[in-house]
């Protein structure tokens, strides 16, 4: 499969977005896609230029990182499937009420306008909040699939949940035949 793989900013989970962004490409032609923020923000887990050059050297193709080069994933260069790993509530926000403002939201505009699929692993400290909403909007919504998640630390971030990025290959497989893997919230 030809599958789209966007990185957003959700710095703490780059590295484990990483492993599952490397096993995929051992199998699918990855074009890989960073959101805004992390093409261009360094912080304590690393410079942007590091995941920039991790994210090539995986894929063997630099990440599209413009508008201009997100818009074409739809009909003009289709891919089979995108995957948003890490997916942050900024972007889920953004999908949720149609959005298209960077890379990663506008390769989800193109592909779900060449009717294919959507998998989200979502990384978020207000996903229990202000963002559960837009969780239930996009579940309600065609060719949108969850990577299930779990809270990563209740007492501390009771808001927070993450996806359990092992279950990537699987979620990838069932959403490319149109099935969400279930249960879409888990214990860790």
């Amino acid at each position: 499969m030809k599958i789209g793989f966007c990185i957003c900013g959700s710095f703490c989970t780059h590295k484990k977005a990483l492993c599952a962004l490397e096993a995929l490409a051992a199998e699918h032609e990855i074009v890989p896609v960073l959101s805004f923020c992390a093409a261009k923000t360094d912080t304590r887990f690393g410079a942007a230029s590091e995941l920039t050059a991790a994210v090539t050297r995986i894929c063997g193709r630099e990440p599209v990182t413009t508008l201009t080069g997100a818009e074409p994933l739809g009909p003009a260069e289709p891919l089979d499937l995108l995957v948003i790993c890490p997916c942050t509530g900024n972007t889920l926000s953004k999908l949720a009420h149609g959005v298209s403002d960077t890379p990663v939201t506008l390769a989800a505009k193109a592909t779900l306008r060449a009717d294919r699929p959507v998998l989200i692993a979502l990384c978020s400290n207000d996903a229990l909040g202000a963002n559960l909403c837009n969780i239930g909007t996009l579940l309600n919504r065609k060719n949108f699939y969850f990577v299930p998640m779990y809270m990563d630390d209740a007492e501390k971030k009771p808001h927070s949940l993450v996806s359990d990025m092992s279950l990537l290959g699987t979620c990838l497989n069932d959403a490319a035949r149109g099935a969400q893997v279930m249960p879409v919230f888990c214990r860790r």
